[in-house]
Formats: C-alpha cells, structure tokens, sequence
C-alpha cells in the first residue's frame, strides 16, 4: 500500500501571511476573521501555528461569487 509522502500535504498548507495576500487582506484582518467566526474561512492548528489549505481558500472565494453568469 503507497502512503503519501508528508510533505504532499504540507506543500498545500499555506501560511496566514500567504492566505492573506491571495485574499488581498491583511494579515490582522484575518486573523480578525479567525478569532471572532466573522467569517467561515476554514483553518487549520499545528501546534500553535495556523495554516490555510489552498483548496479551502479557493473554495471559500467560489462560495462569495456574487452575480454574473458561469
């Protein structure tokens, strides 16, 4: 059986300074976000870190769409 290598899945985890440029916000904005469920944008706790997976950032913008035709 192949298990995938751990760094596969690390390789998608963003950091917030990363997340927050690909939303054009800033870093305190998100971490507003986070700490108040101002927002549902899923995050994830390593240890004391937080990470943003790319999928659920891109997810989290699609389900904002607003308007306009597919």
């Amino acid at each position: 059986m192949h298990h995938p290598s751990p760094t596969a899945h690390c390789a998608d985890l963003w950091t917030p300074h990363r997340a927050a440029q690909a939303l054009g916000v800033s870093l305190r904005t998100l971490a507003t976000w986070r700490s108040t469920g101002r927002h549902d944008l899923p995050f994830l706790k390593v240890g004391r870190l937080v990470r943003y997976r790319e999928q659920d950032v891109a997810r989290w913008l699609e389900s904002r769409r607003q308007g306009g035709a597919e």
